[in-house]
């Protein structure tokens, strides 16, 4: 019998449009909003969709495994929770919530340092594989503090975002004179804007916890962090939130997987939306896929049932793409699995639903 969470969302845009009835528009926009033109956001859903899918048949699919590994833990899905900043805008449990989801079902997630209810709250409710993400706001003693607390709240790994040395300019925001709390507070981005390989590298020195880099976007970056032990490379434009006219994000996965050989762990994010992105991203030698505006349209629609309602329709459709690819595993993938293509359909931040009917300017 079908939950009623189950029974209310039978496909992903069916949550997109819930949260899109839930949500003050102010949020919405920050939700799916990029910064200036919008162009790196687009081209994320462009590079996705540049992609076709190449089947095997006459393999036997009688049973498929979706699982993943996360830093050497089974995960049921190779999909994580990106860090989001103020969750709390889309549900009031923010950060705890999607923690308490992502373990429910089974896969890791990322805390953002610019979410609620905060470091060790939100680690009491992830009983699952967790990862702190943290923007530098402080010279290297308070790097340092915070790395500390994350250790002693039980996180798997900590990872520094590194593209954000200047906060950019998000038009949809701007134009409507809409700040976010958090940015009416913050304090400290000169010490972002100074962040440099030196740091990463006493980062290594100092510290046994596991180290993830966010926001790489070529293979130079790629290679560069390895050499200094980097444990996880995380490739991201930030969802097309920072730099504009920027690559979409699976398309810049090919070098970085080529430049890491095997070195270190790769984590993508930038526009998934469906399973048949996640197995995209795979095939091309991803260990993993972050969704961020994905999961936060299951917390505004309904909570943490939302986001596990997200995740269980993800993994309904990752079910059905491998076995029609012939694959019975993710390990059976490979790049011959994929094939360049013309995209049939404009991309913008919602084009993976082509069934969504929102009214023109929500995306």
């Amino acid at each position: 019998m079908l939950s009623e969470t189950e029974g209310a969302f039978l496909t992903l845009h069916e949550i997109v449009k819930a949260a899109h009835a839930r949500l003050d528009r102010n949020i919405w926009d920050y939700l799916v909003g990029g910064t200036e033109t919008e162009t790196t956001v687009r081209r994320n859903r462009l590079a996705l969709d540049q992609l076709a899918l190449r089947p095997r048949v006459l393999r036997d699919v009688s049973t498929i495994d979706t699982s993943g590994r996360f830093f050497g833990q089974k995960i049921r899905l190779p999909v994580a929770l990106a860090p989001v900043g103020s969750l709390e805008s889309f549900e009031s449990g923010g950060g705890a919530t999607a923690a308490r989801a992502a373990a429910a079902f089974g896969v890791p997630v990322y805390v953002s340092s610019v979410t609620q209810p905060g470091l060790e709250e939100t680690a009491a409710a992830a009983t699952g594989p967790k990862v702190f993400q943290l923007y530098v706001r402080g010279d290297q003693d308070w790097v340092d503090a915070h790395v500390g607390r994350a250790r002693e709240a039980g996180y798997d790994a900590f990872c520094l975002t590194v593209d954000t040395a200047l906060y950019s300019r998000r038009e949809r925001d701007i134009t409507k004179r809409f700040v976010k709390p958090w940015r009416q507070r913050v304090a400290g981005l000169e010490f972002q804007a100074a962040l440099n390989w030196g740091d990463v590298e006493r980062f290594k020195r100092r510290h046994d916890i596991k180290l993830i880099l966010k926001g790489i976007a070529t293979a130079e970056d790629a290679a560069r962090a390895c050499e200094l032990g980097v444990e996880g490379i995380y490739v991201s434009n930030h969802g097309g939130r920072q730099l504009d006219h920027g690559r979409g994000a699976i398309e810049v996965l090919a070098e970085v997987v080529e430049a890491v050989a095997g070195r270190a762990r790769i984590t993508v994010d930038g526009g998934f939306c469906r399973g048949t992105d996640i197995v995209k991203a795979i095939a091309l030698g991803a260990e993993s896929v972050a969704i961020g505006r994905l999961y936060c349209f299951g917390l505004a629609a309904a909570g943490e049932q939302g986001v596990v309602r997200v995740l269980e329709l993800l993994e309904a459709e990752v079910t059905e793409c491998l076995g029609l690819l012939g694959a019975d595993r993710f390990g059976a993938l490979d790049r011959t699995h994929l094939h360049p293509a013309q995209p049939t359909a404009l991309p913008h931040v919602l084009s993976a639903f082509p069934l969504l009917q929102l009214s023109e300017g929500s995306y």
